[in-house]
């Protein structure tokens, strides 16, 4: 079974009461989007292989640990997605980074893919899908479809907020992708939109709303 992991930090849970407050300003909420990624980036790295290399300090020589070939690729899914992006890459400013279009039909609620844009060796990457909100899941069912056909193997799913719909759905379609998430909220509501929620995560973000 994949791990769900909800983060329990404090400074993620003050940051995050503001992320979701209605009278969050687009340069405020911005900026605690970026802050919240950057401190859920250290569990979400937290697994990840060490090897030891030898080094000199101004005092002596020593054997110390360093992240073990590790390639990360974090795919963020547009538009939202990008407001996430810079928080990891101040974690792990190395990383590659690819884009997937995809946007809800008001009417089926489907996703439908409209850009894509990937490194090469995806196949030799951590990949780490990044978008703010997990509602039926039915965005991120789509990414990880599509990244799997292209060849990635190892894959992660990470979002500020998540209804109980949207893990299930990706428990289900993708038993292999470990998800984590900043608060699993109630429910959707009739419009699929979380409740309690945030709003539209795009919007906020790019004040297009």
């Amino acid at each position: 079974m994949p791990k769900v992991v909800v983060f329990d930090h404090p400074l993620i849970k003050h940051k995050l009461t503001f992320i979701r407050d209605k009278n969050t300003g687009s340069k405020e909420f911005r900026e605690l989007v970026t802050e919240v990624s950057l401190l859920m980036g250290y569990e979400v790295t937290r697994d990840f292989t060490l090897e030891e290399i030898e080094i000199e300090t101004p005092l002596a020589k020593m054997t110390s640990e360093v992240i073990s070939g590790k390639k990360v690729g974090l795919i963020p899914i547009l538009r939202a997605g990008l407001g996430m992006v810079d928080g990891m890459l101040r974690l792990i400013p190395t990383a590659k980074v690819g884009h997937i279009g995809l946007y809800r039909d008001p009417e089926t609620l489907k996703p439908v893919e409209y850009y894509c844009k990937l490194p090469q060796d995806i196949h030799e990457r951590e990949l780490i899908v990044l978008d703010p909100m997990l509602a039926t899941g039915g965005s991120a069912v789509a990414a990880i479809d599509f990244l799997k056909e292209k060849g990635a193997t190892s894959i992660r799913l990470v979002c500020l907020i998540a209804a109980p719909e949207g893990v299930d759905a990706v428990i289900t379609a993708h038993p292999d992708v470990d998800i984590y998430v900043a608060s699993v909220d109630e429910k959707l509501n009739e419009h699929a939109y979380i409740v309690p929620g945030l709003g539209d995560a795009g919007d906020r973000l790019f004040g297009t709303k």
